[in-house]
């Protein structure tokens, strides 16, 4: 039986260090590497990655729409890339942000979190922006077979705060909170870390490098417990040191998300770069 997912992340994390580096074969980083516009060129991009990422981090991130846009063998190139990653002993985030209800939202469980599918990866991003209950039966899932969730709850992107930072009551309840605390309640464990023997939980959130984590309404005391995926670190502005400054205490539990600012280091200089980059951050975190 495969152990949760939060302990092998715990492992991980442990291991390499909170690095995590995403594949995102954008256009212009294709012809950077010399690579075709087609799913051979994102296929032998993110094979490379995949090589130059072994033994150095705890995990590995492709971005699904960039082979999406390839059709079939665009998701074949994924297929390739996943099952690679994982031979690898690298865990793999699918960024697929997912997002639906019922029979169809079960559907995207099976395609990205069940054992022996083509696509299957250790944890995937959803969105639960169809209301948290509608992950409900996904959460399920995940947790049963081993695998993780990061529901997106505070991102990085400019057109986010007015919907996140929004306020929503609970009449009944008494209760004003934002959306972005409304989603991470209803989403991960009460009892956060207790509920895990002090260790991660599977179901974690994706909270942006670059956002204010006060104005949002995300105190530490909501997100024990809770493995955080921070996007917006690198190319973004968010730097190795805001690990700490940004999220305190809760900084271990934290997956630094980088792309951009490694992948555009070119393929001869991928694996020292990565090298470099992960050691960074090991330092921040032992300081």
């Amino acid at each position: 039986m495969t152990a949760p997912f939060g302990s092998r992340l715990r492992a991980a994390l442990d291991a390499h260090g909170p690095l995590c580096v995403g594949i995102d074969p954008h256009a212009a980083l294709l012809d950077a590497w010399g690579l075709g516009q087609d799913a051979a060129g994102v296929r032998e991009f993110g094979l490379r990655v995949v090589d130059a990422a072994a033994g150095r981090v705890a995990l590995l991130k492709p971005q699904v729409s960039f082979f999406e846009r390839f059709g079939s063998r665009g998701f074949a190139a994924l297929e390739e890339v996943l099952a690679a990653a994982r031979a690898a002993g690298l865990l793999v985030i699918a960024d697929a942000k997912r997002g639906d209800i019922g029979s169809t939202m079960a559907g995207y469980a099976d395609a990205w979190l069940a054992a022996g599918s083509p696509l299957e990866s250790d944890a995937v991003t959803v969105s639960p922006y169809l209301g948290p209950e509608s992950l409900r039966d996904t959460i399920t899932a995940a947790v049963r077979a081993g695998k993780g969730l990061f529901v997106l709850a505070a991102t990085s992107n400019p057109e986010a705060p007015s919907l996140q930072t929004a306020r929503t009551v609970d009449v009944a309840a008494g209760d004003d909170q934002t959306v972005a605390l409304r989603v991470a309640r209803d989403v991960t464990w009460p009892n956060g870390s207790a509920a895990f023997d002090g260790g991660l939980g599977p179901i974690g959130l994706v909270i942006g490098a670059t956002v204010d984590r006060v104005e949002l309404g995300l105190p530490d005391d909501a997100l024990q417990g809770t493995p955080i995926l921070a996007p917006g670190f690198g190319a973004q502005g968010a730097t190795p040191e805001d690990l700490t400054a940004r999220f305190g205490a809760l900084a271990p539990n934290v997956l630094a998300s980088e792309s951009r600012s490694i992948l555009g280091a070119g393929p001869d200089r991928l694996a020292d770069t990565i090298d470099e980059r992960a050691a960074r951050y090991r330092e921040v975190l032992s300081a």
